[in-house]
């Protein structure tokens, strides 16, 4: 089955605009210039400068006496609460989702943040699994990444199935650097910016996600429409042992760019119900191959460990007043490893789980 794979941070979700919403915030509250908000998006490169350069620079620039602990717990809850998955993105979804594609996420960053994010976009149920760089042990463009995430959406990463895969991303070092050393297809999302690397090069480039997706259902070798899909409902899985059940938004045989304008235009001004109205406790992906396995491929006993991680992150979040996410007491969660086959599963402090790293 063709695999689709995204990167999370400006790319499904518009990270840096949140960052900018959260520098903005952090200004007004301690009455500090407005027009440093410039600095704050200088400084953060994106979100590959590590946090803990960000947070002391700007304890310094400012003399606060806050600690780091504090000001990344204030950044943490910030960026999150300004972040959302754009209709026209979710749209996209759905219309590959409709022409016959299994979705993932592949995501750098702390397992925390970033699981938190997909829950509160409601991408959980739009996708078939996600894996995330520090809960994996490994990250882009290291090929491991995107093989565990092929596995965690129910596809085995053996014969052909690099030839039919596509990885969309904004970040080339990590995204198209990442799909080049696995063999994968790849649409670089460009925003604006000039192609820099020598070595390797995009197969596709567009200016946004739902022009990649386009391009992706384009191409010569796109699946057919699933038959049977539904028009307008989010998907859904069942527990591991049933069959799992596809819905999406097309219910014609009409792929490609046009198909994609199409579904996506229609309703380019609405939130779709499944960002809306479920949020944190939506439904998150539990794909499993016959018999509840992780994925059609025998013997191999890595499966589909995101909906663990989704379960630890909204047990992080009902832990704080309300729904604030910050601790009240010390729980632990059972986080499992996920860069080859079964490892030792291992305790850790929910509150722990994000890291100075986590974009």
């Amino acid at each position: 089955m063709p695999l689709l794979l995204f990167d999370l941070d400006n790319t499904l979700l518009p990270r840096d605009a949140a960052f900018r919403a959260w520098a903005q915030d952090f200004l007004s509250e301690r009455d500090l210039p407005p027009g440093d908000v410039d600095w704050f998006v200088t400084l953060d490169g994106g979100g590959y400068v590590p946090r803990s350069t960000v947070l002391s620079a700007v304890r310094r620039r400012y003399g606060l006496d806050a600690s780091s602990d504090d000001l990344l717990d204030h950044y943490r809850h910030g960026i999150n609460s300004h972040i959302h998955c754009p209709p026209r993105h979710v749209e996209a979804l759905r219309a590959a989702r409709a022409s016959g594609w299994t979705l993932g996420i592949v995501s750098n960053g702390g397992t925390g943040p970033q699981s938190e994010k997909i829950l509160r976009t409601g991408l959980g149920p739009l996708v078939d699994g996600w894996v995330i760089s520090e809960e994996a042990d490994c990250v882009k463009p290291d090929p491991l990444i995107f093989e565990i995430a092929a596995r965690r959406c129910g596809v085995s990463p053996t014969g052909d199935w690099a030839a039919n895969t596509w990885m969309v991303g904004d970040h080339a070092p990590a995204d198209i650097a990442g799909a080049e050393l696995t063999g994968l297809r790849s649409v670089w999302l460009h925003h604006g910016r000039p192609w820099a690397e020598i070595g390797y090069r995009p197969t596709l480039k567009a200016a946004g996600l739902p022009e990649a997706v386009g391009q992706v259902l384009a191409a010569r070798n796109a699946p057919s429409v699933r038959a049977g899909v539904r028009a307008g409902v989010p998907v859904r899985r069942r527990p591991a042992a049933q069959t799992r059940v596809v819905a999406a938004s097309a219910g014609s045989a009409a792929s490609g760019q046009a198909a994609v304008t199409a579904l996506i235009g229609a309703r380019s001004g609405v939130r779709p119900t499944a960002s809306a109205s479920e949020g944190s406790r939506a439904p998150v992906p539990v794909n499993a191959g016959a018999g509840g396995t992780g994925g059609p491929e025998a013997g191999v006993a890595v499966r589909n460990r995101s909906g663990e991680l989704a379960v630890i992150v909204a047990e992080h979040n009902e832990a704080g007043a309300n729904g604030a996410g910050t601790p009240v007491e010390r729980p632990t969660a059972l986080l499992p490893r996920a860069d080859g086959p079964v490892r030792t599963r291992f305790a850790v402090p929910l509150e722990a789980l994000p890291t100075a790293a986590a974009r």
